[in-house]
């Protein structure tokens, strides 16, 4: 499995982000940014909300849940701007509040899609790429922590000890997460039915 595999016809969410600055539910009493901060938070949302999408979008197999989770995770960006601008990577700040996000998501509907799959069937209507959405389909397949290592090192471009630095683990355990994953996927992925070839999209 590599970066350009897991990247290929991955979707480009321009415009379905919402406005830069989200309302900060309940925090009515909190600080909010100055002018000045208001200005790098839309510069750091314009620059980052695309990646943040696709992050949680691989995660939830869900591009309306991708969309929401990137809303909340740049809400509480927002609302906490003055520290989170002094973060070596607030883009990271965020990524890791939308895989906290996406992680909690996943397991409160976990039963709920059971449920829908077992009685109507699991149907895809979306403009996605047949192999990115086989590739979602697949991601979904493993456990959490595989699932969000994949994500962070193939997608995210995170380092070994990046991942780690994020998930408060030791690298050890994150080379083994991606070994597992990737096999774990190689097997979800083969039996996945390939592509109508009239798509036009082939693996990379």
């Amino acid at each position: 499995m590599t970066a350009v595999a897991m990247t290929a016809g991955w979707p480009d969410p321009a415009g379905d982000v919402g406005e830069p600055f989200p309302a900060a539910a309940g925090e009515g009493q909190r600080a909010m940014p100055s002018q000045t901060g208001a200005g790098s938070f839309g510069a750091f949302y314009s620059a980052a909300a695309r990646r943040v999408v696709r992050h949680s979008y691989a995660l939830t197999g869900s591009l309306a849940d991708a969309q929401d989770i990137t809303q909340e995770a740049f809400a509480r960006a927002w609302q906490r701007w003055a520290s989170v601008s002094q973060c070596d990577s607030p883009e990271a700040w965020v990524r890791k509040v939308a895989t906290n996000l996406a992680a909690s998501r996943w397991r409160r509907d976990r039963a709920a899609r059971a449920v829908v799959r077992e009685l109507a069937g699991e149907q895809v209507t979306s403009e996605i790429s047949p192999n990115t959405v086989a590739l979602v389909a697949g991601l979904r397949t493993l456990p959490e922590r595989q699932r969000v290592v994949l994500v962070l090192h193939y997608l995210a471009d995170l380092s070994v000890d990046q991942i780690a630095a994020d998930l408060g683990c030791p690298a050890g355990s994150v080379k083994a997460w991606l070994s597992r994953g990737r096999t774990a996927l190689a097997a979800a992925m083969a039996e996945v039915p390939a592509p109508d070839s009239k798509s036009g999209v082939t693996d990379a």
